[in-house]
């Protein structure tokens, strides 16, 4: 292909799955052990809010003990050669709430999802950096209020974060990889047919043909451990 300036890469659960974090829509990924309509979303919060603050804060805990993993630190080193090479724009778009991506050295990155190590208050919209344990009756530092805690992430009903800058840079961008995701969650899943409208190569890099394979002109399967380094390695 040829030479291109700008790039938007979309990383989904398959991106940090060998670093020990759940997927969600796969045979035995998160979805298919607990119900998300109790565990994520706001109705599901307002009804049980303990329950719902538990399973995030385990998944706090499982993060913590989790590590970068090569695909992490590939996308991490394109970036930094990227910049470097003097081409003009990357953006790194994920739908993961981990924090992985930061742990390799990513920095022009953009959560859709929200971010598991942030808590927001319902109450006063207060955002912060958080690996303590939500509690309903803990209090928000700024409004100094209790009850309004949850974890800083896109449930199901809400808006995706960010959409405005990522379908700007969709619309300008010359290659469109999509990593380690199903294709089948809106709006992420129409982003390839978002840049290819506008002329953009498009490469899809998973560990098998997911839903929109056919929709990306340049594919590569296996695990993202093998798959982002190598794609990686061979754009030069």
């Amino acid at each position: 292909m040829a030479r291109s300036d700008r790039i938007v890469i979309l990383t989904g659960a398959g991106v940090s799955a060998e670093s020990g974090l759940g997927t969600f829509r796969d045979e035995g990924g998160l979805w298919a052990k607990f119900d998300p309509m109790k565990l994520a979303t706001p109705e599901a919060f307002a009804d049980d809010p303990e329950t719902v603050l538990g399973f995030y804060n385990a998944r706090r805990a499982n993060l913590s003990d989790a590590k970068a993993n090569a695909a992490h630190h590939a996308l991490a080193e394109l970036e930094q050669n990227w910049m470097m090479d003097g081409r003009s724009d990357f953006l790194l778009v994920t739908q993961n709430i981990d924090d992985l991506h930061e742990q390799a050295g990513s920095a022009s990155l953009l959560h859709m999802h929200g971010e598991l190590l942030r808590t927001r208050c319902s109450l006063c919209d207060h955002l912060f950096y958080d690996r303590e344990d939500m509690a309903i009756d803990r209090l928000c530092p700024a409004c100094t209020k209790a009850g309004g805690l949850r974890p800083h992430v896109v449930w199901f009903g809400e808006m995706p974060l960010g959409l405005d800058q990522i379908y700007a840079a969709l619309s300008r961008c010359d290659l469109f990889v999509a990593i380690g995701t199903s294709g089948t969650v809106y709006p992420a899943a129409g982003f390839v047919s978002e840049a290819r409208r506008n002329g953009a190569h498009t490469v899809e890099l998973t560990l098998e043909p997911g839903e929109i394979s056919d929709f990306f002109s340049e594919r590569h399967y296996g695990p993202a451990t093998e798959v982002v380094p190598e794609w990686v390695q061979g754009l030069g």
